[in-house]
């Protein structure tokens, strides 16, 4: 069973702006080969974190609105919320130290 949340635009402000711990977003594609790739590990780290971390996965397909508020051009993109705002972003598929560097000295 995945660890992760399917962001749409209704469910964004009160799973990512809303919530008590840091959100790890990751923008992605069903066609996009470099998102298959870190799919498995950003499930990992939401299964691994999954009392003090949200994960939640935007299908830049269905939700092209979310994706042009934050300016993703290429996926994946990661970004990191904390208190309702962006404090880390990255694009491109990173290794899992990478990725969890974007939010581990936020938890």
């Amino acid at each position: 069973m995945s660890k992760h949340i399917d962001i749409t635009g209704e469910s964004f402000e009160k799973e990512v702006l809303q919530s008590s711990v840091p959100v790890l977003l990751d923008f992605w594609a069903p066609w996009c080969g470099p998102c298959r790739i870190i799919g498995p590990v950003v499930e990992q780290l939401a299964e691994e974190y999954s009392d003090r971390l949200k994960v939640g996965k935007i299908c830049v397909d269905d939700e092209a609105d979310l994706a042009t508020r934050h300016g993703v051009s290429s996926i994946p993109t990661l970004v990191v919320y904390k208190d309702g705002k962006i404090v880390n972003q990255s694009a491109g598929a990173l290794p899992k130290p990478s990725i969890e560097a974007l939010f581990k000295d936020l938890i």
